[in-house]
């Protein structure tokens, strides 16, 4: 049995997988909290795919995917905020607006490119292959996400709970929804090395969902939420080493059945 737990993580690849999975499962599950919390669930799924555009660019030029991504996650979060700064167009219509016309764009570009194949992991992930430069990345984002969560959670929650409220106090909620959506796309990058731009979107949404079932109360939402999205990462990893199954749809999918336990216990508990 001890070595059936410890055989996987013999590789270094596997090690840096499980890191990655950490990292990436901690930091889309806190800010997830506040996804669910302002309805923003589909946030996540847009912002991981107008980072394609950067990817394309990136690629194309030589640069380094990883910082193309960056780029435009936040050109993407603040251009979200800017078009619904005001009452005239909500903040769901800015999404589909920016979301539809970053990936057709990202879709151009790629077919003026030779060849997708450096592009496929992106798209689908590959945590198994997440380098040490990588990782040292994630693990910075991770690191920026939480220090600033720590920082500004008063702000967060009170913007997030009862703007209209926060702003009567002088709080500049068009500063806090900036910050949050940089934020989100800084996750959704660290995120698109494990899982890939197309099951990002599930990280930031379902630890957190599954988290809401058990708890209205933040920190402990926070608290399992982060500890979901752990489970996953590691349940995930086990399971496509034994199984021989991609590893980023592993650990989606345990996500996925984590959050179904919550919302039966959450079934049962209340009938």
């Amino acid at each position: 049995m001890v070595d059936w737990l410890i055989d996987p993580f013999r590789y270094q690849f596997m090690q840096n997988g499980l890191y990655a999975a950490i990292l990436v499962g901690i930091t889309c599950a806190t800010l997830g909290c506040y996804v669910v919390l302002r309805r923003m669930a589909f946030i996540g799924d847009a912002l991981a795919h107008t980072t394609l555009p950067g990817l394309v660019v990136a690629y194309l030029q030589g640069w380094s995917l990883f910082g193309g991504a960056v780029l435009a996650g936040i050109l993407t979060a603040l251009g979200i905020g800017w078009l619904s700064r005001r009452a005239e167009v909500r903040e769901d219509t800015a999404i589909g607006i920016v979301f539809t016309g970053m990936f057709a764009f990202g879709i151009l570009l790629m077919s003026t490119a030779n060849s997708f194949r450096d592009l496929t992991h992106m798209l689908f992930g590959n945590i198994l292959g997440v380098t040490n430069q990588e990782l040292r990345l994630i693990a910075g984002i991770t690191a920026v996400v939480l220090v600033s969560l720590a920082l500004f959670h008063k702000e967060l929650v009170l913007a997030s709970v009862d703007p209209v409220y926060a702003e009567v106090i002088g709080l500049r909620t068009d500063l806090v929804r900036y910050g949050l959506l940089i934020l989100l796309a800084l996750a959704t990058v660290a995120g698109i090395q494990a899982v890939g731009v197309v099951l990002t979107s599930a990280l930031l949404v379902t630890p957190a969902a599954a988290a809401s079932l058990l708890t209205t109360r933040l920190p402990r939402m926070m608290a399992l939420s982060s500890l979901f999205a752990i489970a996953s990462g590691v349940i995930g990893l086990y399971f496509s080493y034994y199984a021989d199954y991609s590893s980023g749809a592993s650990i989606v999918l345990t996500a996925i059945g984590i959050f179904l336990l919550a919302w039966i216990y959450r079934t049962i508990r209340s009938t």
